[in-house]
Formats: structure tokens, C-alpha cells, sequence
């Protein structure tokens, strides 16, 4: 379990798989940015056991044990990415934040890489403005690069370098 400040990072088990399924079939959970699915028990458990060793997938959890949202990270050539949702009840209350924060030290503290970025639909301002607390920067737009809900859209590429990050912000910080 990675521990922040308000919330933990934990990691996908099997038995979440019924709270996985429930949340990826429910489009609210998605919000109106994400593709909606539509998934099976069984074809999350065939997903989940065919994640790469290099692919976390956590849930954002407040320091109860209640999940609240999923942040995932996986590579990308030389390169991470990263993603996340949040249940629409614990939106813009800075837990989504800490979650990317905690991601990015996590990343750079564990693995050699020079560079994490995400992608966000460019009219998600609330997801943009949690890349920029967490100390990403706009690189720019990726046109017509996620089918969502009938239509091609456009996505705001971040990313935050190694030396943009300096010191963990979240992890191996006292919690006072």
C-alpha cells in the first residue's frame, strides 16, 4: 500500500473484481470524458490476470478503507502514463491530486525513467488542473485521439520530468 497524507494507494486484487465491474459499467463513474463500457465479471478477471508486471492498477482509498477512485500507471516505451477516475461524490476535493502525486514519487523512486505523462480531454478542467497541482505541464494536443460516446475527440497531452519533480511530495514526507 502506498500512503499519502488523506487517502492510500492499494492495489487491484481479485476479490475487487465486483467493485471493478460495478464502476466500469456504471457511465457516471466514467464521467463525460471516458469511453463508456460494458463488462463482464469474467472479463475483468481475464483482464486483471493479464496485466503486465509493469501495469498497476490501485485504488484511491480514503484512509478508512473506502474506495473512492482508480489511478493506474503503465509504460510506455521508455516512459510511464498514467490514469485516473474518481467517484463523482469525492470529485474537487483533492484526493485525485495526492493519488497523482503520490503515482509520480512512487515512479521516479522506483524505476529509471526520465518522464511520466497523461492525456485529458481539453474540456476536462478539473482533471487538467490536477495534472498542474501535481506538477505537470501542457505539451500539447493530440487530435482526434479517444472515440468517446459516438464521436473523435481531441486530448491535451502533460507529462512532468524527472527534473521537474526534484524530491518526493507525498511519499517518504512526515505526515504532521
Amino acid at each position: 500500500m502506498l500512503e499519502g497524507h488523506t487517502i492510500n494507494l492499494r492495489v487491484m486484487e481479485h476479490d475487487d473484481v465486483p467493485l471493478i465491474v460495478k464502476w466500469a459499467n456504471d457511465p457516471d463513474f466514467a464521467g463525460d470524458y471516458e469511453p463508456i463500457e460494458q463488462v463482464t465479471h469474467r472479463e475483468i478477471m481475464k483482464w486483471l490476470d493479464g496485466l503486465p508486471a509493469d501495469e498497476k492498477w490501485f485504488f484511491i482509498e480514503k484512509k478508512d478503507g473506502t474506495p473512492i477512485g482508480q489511478i493506474m500507471f503503465a509504460p510506455l516505451g521508455k516512459h510511464y502514463v498514467i490514469g485516473y477516475r474518481m467517484l463523482p461524490s469525492e470529485r474537487n476535493k483533492g484526493y485525485c491530486t495526492e493519488a497523482v502525486r503520490i503515482i509520480v514519487d512512487y515512479l521516479f523512486l522506483t524505476r529509471d525513467i526520465v518522464r511520466i505523462q497523461a492525456e485529458t480531454n481539453p474540456l476536462n478542467l478539473p482533471s487538467q488542473k490536477v495534472l498542474e497541482k501535481a506538477g505537470f505541464m501542457k505539451e500539447g494536443v493530440r487530435r482526434k485521439s479517444v472515440f468517446i460516446r459516438g464521436q473523435w475527440h481531441d486530448g491535451e497531452l502533460y507529462s512532468i520530468l524527472r527534473e521537474e519533480w526534484r524530491e518526493p511530495r507525498v511519499l517518504l514526507k512526515p505526515q504532521s
